[in-house]
């Protein structure tokens, strides 16, 4: 079962990524400058997944990424896979697990792991 982690970025903007059974990221969100609404979204998304659109693309260095509409808006994008089978893998694991994922919350403390 895959996961979404909320972490923030350099610049304090909140963003999350959704992470396969394997801890691998599938896709990263877009910025939000409040938590809650990064948490609204990922509940958003997974309450109505059915309604995402996939739209695949070829990078000019021959990589496959696929960007997530949510309804007309840019959602996340995917990371960069070698083959087109590996990004249709990707994919299905998100219409399969993320209806069910977990998640995590990495947003407050700069060490996850204090000495």
């Amino acid at each position: 079962m895959g996961a979404f982690v909320i972490s923030k970025r350099y610049n304090d903007e909140y963003k999350f990524v959704f992470t396969s059974r394997k801890g691998k990221i599938v896709f990263t969100s877009l910025s939000y400058e409040l938590k809650f609404e990064c948490e609204e979204d990922i509940e958003k998304f997974k309450g109505d997944i059915g309604s995402a659109d996939f739209l695949k693309f070829k990078s000019s260095s021959g990589k496959f990424f696929f960007k997530l509409m949510f309804g007309d808006c840019h959602f996340a994008t995917s990371r960069k896979y070698t083959t087109s089978l590996r990004l249709k893998k990707g994919i299905d694991e998100i219409v399969k697990y993320a209806s069910i994922a977990e998640i995590l919350d990495f947003s407050e403390d700069d060490f996850i792991f204090p000495d």
